[in-house]
């Protein structure tokens, strides 16, 4: 009976780490992609308002 508890055991704490191991590279990937969607709307942002300026230049242009 004690053979089948510290086996037991032992399967747990292997499980217990595993799954603390996938926790954190779970952790790290969502934090590359956080990192990844603050890049992409940056660059959205500034596209935009570059955009933006296009527009207003080529109606100040028209209306001259």
């Amino acid at each position: 009976m004690k053979e089948q508890i510290e086996a037991r055991l032992r399967e747990l704490h292997e499980q217990f780490n595993a799954g603390q191991m996938a926790m954190t590279e779970i952790d790290r990937k969502q934090e590359e992609l956080r990192a990844t969607l603050l890049r992409i709307g940056g660059a959205i942002q500034v596209l935009e308002e570059l955009l933006g300026k296009s527009r207003e230049q080529a109606s100040a242009a028209d209306s001259h």
